[in-house]
């Protein structure tokens, strides 16, 4: 199975289909919006602002697994997601995100990291899980590290320059 073959659904219970996401970043993040991390919404959204035209995608995904701190419905998350960070990238349905019960999207990403006993699961909310243009996983960022850090700035650069260097090379090629 690979990244593309993925379907998850949103807040609103539309599908989505990984399959659409080809040739795009993508940042998959398990989110909470009674943790603490929860500010990091508003450091999600203005990178998702700032390199959208570059093909980068910020995928939510509510989970009560940690702490409780996910109380609200679908709708409910959506709406505070919206109205208190301005959030307009995609927030799906709640789900589990370890565990027996973890959705398929955490299941794809604990058989594809390299560690999976240190990185393959969720250890909190918001770890953040960087998908490159191919739909390879290519770094795990724990709860604490900021989208504003260097560290994962400099992560997802390098992932979007690489999708720009291989659409450039396909254009060569046409």
């Amino acid at each position: 199975m690979s990244f593309y073959d993925l379907i998850f659904k949103d807040a609103a219970g539309d599908t989505i289909n990984f399959g659409e996401l080809r040739g795009k970043t993508c940042l998959l993040v398990n989110i909470a919006t009674e943790c603490g991390h929860a500010r990091q919404l508003h450091d999600l959204q203005t990178l998702y602002l700032l390199y959208k035209q570059r093909g980068f995608v910020v995928l939510a995904f509510p989970s009560n697994d940690f702490g409780n701190q996910e109380p609200r419905g679908n709708e409910q998350i959506h709406s505070y997601c919206s109205s208190e960070y301005l959030v307009t990238f995609p927030v799906l349905q709640k789900s589990h995100v370890v565990g027996p019960e973890a959705n398929e999207v955490f299941r794809f990403l604990k058989e594809q990291s390299r560690f999976p006993a240190i990185f393959g699961k969720p250890i909190w909310n918001f770890q953040k899980y960087l998908i490159d243009c191919n739909g390879n996983l290519t770094d795990v960022f724990l709860p604490t590290t900021s989208p504003r850090s260097g560290r994962f700035r400099r992560a997802l650069e390098r992932c979007l320059d690489t999708a720009t260097v291989e659409k450039d090379e396909i254009l060569r090629v046409v």
